[in-house]
């Protein structure tokens, strides 16, 4: 039976410029295809739907800076998993560092509510980092010291981390005068990111700079750093890493320490930018998210931005869909899912290629 199949599958030895670029594309171009038939399905108009989604958000300055506000989580994240993801360490924890950086940066000014010291918000920035490093080093722990799934750890980890966030701000951490609501004091001035651009309905914030920042800071660690180099070998290869003298175990640590690193530091964008207080619901699903924004840009920084941006009209679009096209609350999200599931299928380009058999057996493959 197989002989009478005229091609076969066969594993690339490299991965090809045209199929890094082409991934991506087909990504898109296969999700716009299904989404029509699923806005069909529901009864939407398709046109307007995709005009909601990729049109309207950038229809005024504030929709703009909305991109914005919403991009620089989704890279930064995106950023720091992506580091642990070439490594082959699955961090997808992001959620729960995220929200463990935000508490403890949350932790100085529900301190001093009061306060103006320039201090502030760079101790916000240092605690949110080190509590998101911290808790993704649980899973550092468990998967060095006894080989447990990282994923399966961090996942549990997101759980226990909402459930801290819940009880804080339904107990200790919730403001007195709030009527009750689940959620802290108001934060300073002292304790909030400044916003660019001017204007009183722009949010986009102090966040964005340190995204791009990080963004180079990627780049130069994944492209011209030994360093990342033997992060890249130790994660892929842990035999000849051995032989090479690099580490498997530092791979592991370095992975999921600069993702809980990225994932803290959005905790504090978020309750320093656009929320301003600790409350329960502290991002729209960032973690999440991340991940499908990391493989979209191939794992490469650069890629990454374009990435962010794309999912960042999506974010937006959804809340213009909702209204103009009438769709439901949760095709935003199955949006999203066909974006991933594509990526996925479409990636087997990247690591093979089709060829017929007359061109395998003078390549000399089997």
């Amino acid at each position: 039976m197989g002989d009478l199949i005229p091609w076969r599958i066969v594993p690339r030895e490299h991965a090809s410029r045209q199929a890094v670029i082409l991934v991506p594309a087909m990504t898109i171009v296969l999700t716009i295809l299904c989404s029509i038939v699923l806005f069909t399905a529901l009864g939407a108009s398709p046109g307007l739907a995709l005009y909601a989604f990729f049109v309207d958000p950038f229809s005024s300055a504030y929709s703009i800076s909305e991109i914005l506000v919403k991009a620089s989580p989704l890279i930064l994240i995106a950023q720091g998993l992506a580091i642990g993801f070439r490594a082959k360490v699955w961090n997808i924890g992001a959620e729960g560092q995220l929200i463990i950086g935000a508490i403890s940066a949350s932790l100085i000014p529900i301190t001093w509510p009061q306060s103006t010291s320039v201090l502030m918000l760079p101790a916000m920035i240092l605690m949110g980092v080190v509590a998101g490093m911290a808790w993704a080093s649980i899973a550092a722990f468990f998967r060095t010291r006894y080989n447990a799934s990282e994923i399966i750890v961090t996942l549990m980890l997101n759980q226990i981390a909402f459930q801290i966030l819940y009880y804080l701000v339904t107990g200790p951490l919730r403001d007195p005068r709030g009527y009750n609501f689940p959620q802290s004091v108001p934060f300073p001035d002292a304790a909030l990111y400044p916003t660019l651009f001017g204007g009183a309905d722009i949010r986009a914030n102090l966040s964005l700079a340190i995204t791009i920042a990080a963004s180079f800071a990627a780049w130069l660690y994944v492209s011209r750093s030994f360093s990342g180099f033997r992060l890249l070998v130790g994660g892929i290869a842990p035999a000849a890493a051995r032989y090479a003298g690099f580490s498997q175990k530092r791979a592991i640590w370095i992975s999921l320490l600069v993702g809980g690193a990225a994932a803290g530091l959005v905790g504090v964008g978020e309750i320093a930018g656009p929320i301003g207080k600790l409350q329960p619901i502290l991002s729209p699903g960032y973690g999440f998210a991340g991940i499908i924004v990391a493989f979209l840009g191939g794992l490469n920084p650069i890629g990454i931005v374009f990435a962010g941006l794309f999912m960042a009209v999506i974010y937006v679009g959804s809340d213009s869909a909702l209204l103009l096209a009438d769709i439901p609350s949760s095709a935003p999200i199955v949006f999203q899912g066909f974006i991933l599931v594509f990526y996925l299928a479409a990636s087997l380009l990247i690591h093979y290629e089709i060829r017929g058999k007359a061109a395998v057996k003078s390549g000399g493959a089997a």
